[in-house]
């Protein structure tokens, strides 16, 4: 398992990378947006970010466990992988790793918003949909794809809302190694990791993201 960790961190990285910097180029646009704005816009992101991941991490439970028919899938256990998965690493993803960001580096206006309790109404429904989707028709390919960036987006726009000051190139740098982390790791553990320790290592494909 560890080597399989490892492995799927290697092939992600690029795509991490390439994440990070459309977020380091979104910021130098979005640099002197409002607050509230950035708020908003995380409120964007971060739900469609819970969806796609409720979607993958129920899939690749589905497809590699139940081999994606839903006459041999467990509807409860599919619910909780799910939907822990999705919210507990969304939230280490978009809230926590930002934070420590911000912290880090010092920035003024820093607060944590964790959205599935701070907008519970819109964030817990979106990981139920995705889950219902996974269900009734498992995919993972694009949706980590789109989770990925969507995660990039929604940790952008949570440091956003705390710099408050003019930023300099040494900001830029500190905020495009907290995307990388924020994104490369926790997204991984979601959509793969955590949903195949729940199924056997003889059942496991060599490409978990590839349907």
């Amino acid at each position: 398992m560890l080597k399989k960790i490892l492995t799927e961190l290697k092939h992600h990285a690029p795509f991490t990378i390439f994440g990070a910097l459309t977020g380091i180029a979104l910021m130098f646009f979005c640099k002197n947006l409002p607050e509230r704005t950035s708020y908003d816009m995380f409120y964007v992101f971060h739900p469609l970010h819970v969806l796609l991941s409720a979607l993958v991490t129920a899939s690749m439970y589905n497809i590699h466990k139940c081999g994606g028919l839903k006459s041999k899938c467990n509807i409860w256990a599919l619910l909780v992988i799910g939907y822990v998965g999705a919210i507990g690493i969304a939230t280490l993803s978009d809230s926590l790793i930002p934070y420590l960001g911000e912290t880090l580096l010092n920035m003024p206006h820093r607060h944590m918003h964790i959205g599935f309790i701070e907008k519970w109404w819109l964030v817990n429904p979106l990981a139920i949909i995705g889950i219902a989707i996974a269900y009734f028709r498992p995919r993972t390919k694009f949706p980590h794809a789109g989770h990925v960036l969507l995660s990039t987006w929604a940790s952008l726009f949570h440091i956003l809302m705390a710099i408050g000051e003019k930023l300099t190139w040494i900001s830029y740098a500190g905020v495009f190694v907290f995307l990388f982390i924020a994104v490369w790791v926790p997204c991984c553990v979601s959509d793969i990791v955590f949903p195949l320790l729940f199924v056997k290592e003889s059942s496991h494909p060599h490409c978990p993201t590839c349907h």
